[in-house]
Formats: C-alpha cells, sequence, structure tokens
C-alpha cells in the first residue's frame, strides 16, 4: 500500500444532505419539512418538555430536598496511596497534584482511613478523617489541617 492509494472505511464518510436546493436533489422546496403547519414555520416546533398540553412530567413529579448552593467538594485521597512516599516525606496538596495522585484539588483535599499506611509522614491537607488521622499517627506520622 502506498500513500495515495489510502482512503477511509467504507461508509465511515459520509455528504452532509443539503436541503432546500432544488427539485432534483429529493429534498427541495418544503426541504423536509412537509406542508404548513406549526413544524413546517420559522421557529416552529415546541419547547424542551412540551406534551402538548398534558401535564409535563416534571411538573407530574414530587419534588424532594434542595440543592446546597455553599457545597464543598473535597478531593479524597486514602491512605493505601499515601504508601507510595518515602520514610518522612511532607505530603501536601501540591506534591498530591504533582505526582498524580489526584487530578483536581476543587475545594480541598481530605485524607480518608481506607486501607492502611506503612511509612511515616508529615501530612498537610484540609481536612482528615478519624480513622485517618488515628491511622497516621500510629505509624509515626504527624497530621496538619490547612
Amino acid at each position: 500500500m502506498k500513500l495515495h492509494e489510502l482512503k477511509p472505511a467504507e461508509g465511515s464518510r459520509k455528504e452532509r444532505n443539503r436541503v432546500g436546493r432544488g427539485i432534483g436533489s429529493g429534498n427541495g422546496k418544503t426541504a423536509g419539512k412537509g406542508h404548513k403547519g406549526q413544524n413546517a414555520r420559522s421557529g416552529g416546533g415546541v419547547r424542551p418538555g412540551f406534551e402538548g398540553g398534558q401535564n409535563p412530567l416534571f411538573r407530574r413529579l414530587p419534588k424532594r430536598g434542595f440543592t446546597n448552593i455553599n457545597r464543598k467538594e473535597y478531593a479524597i485521597v486514602n491512605l493505601d496511596a499515601l504508601n507510595r512516599f518515602e520514610d518522612g516525606a511532607e505530603v501536601t496538596p501540591a506534591l498530591l497534584l504533582e505526582t498524580g495522585v489526584v487530578s483536581n484539588e476543587k475545594a480541598g483535599i481530605k485524607v480518608l482511613g481506607n486501607g492502611t499506611l506503612n511509612v511515616k509522614l508529615t501530612v498537610k491537607a484540609h481536612k482528615f478523617s478519624a480513622t485517618a488521622k488515628e491511622a497516621i499517627e500510629n505509624a509515626g506520622g504527624t497530621t496538619e489541617v490547612i
């Protein structure tokens, strides 16, 4: 095979349909919209969720709860993810981002107690669960809330 013989796979490329371009195209005149009616008009059609006057689904279903606009979402780090650092290291949010333990810091870092910690670390984070704090201190390390 040579470069000039390369072709896209059969059926992978399709030309777009140009409507309203003459009778010979098969989509001329009414441009596939039929004759008259709401959907034939410019700007015609109904808004999303409209069900022809029937009470729409989003109004039929009961509403519950609320969304807290002040909610803070934390990036979660488990204890077993901290084993990759060497003994005596200082683990900061910047270090966690740099090493790829977290991809996005969000509102802060929260350390949770899943897994076991085998190294002595100084961990600086925005929040700690009680089990994580206990496990870090049992391993000989320290925790610091930023």
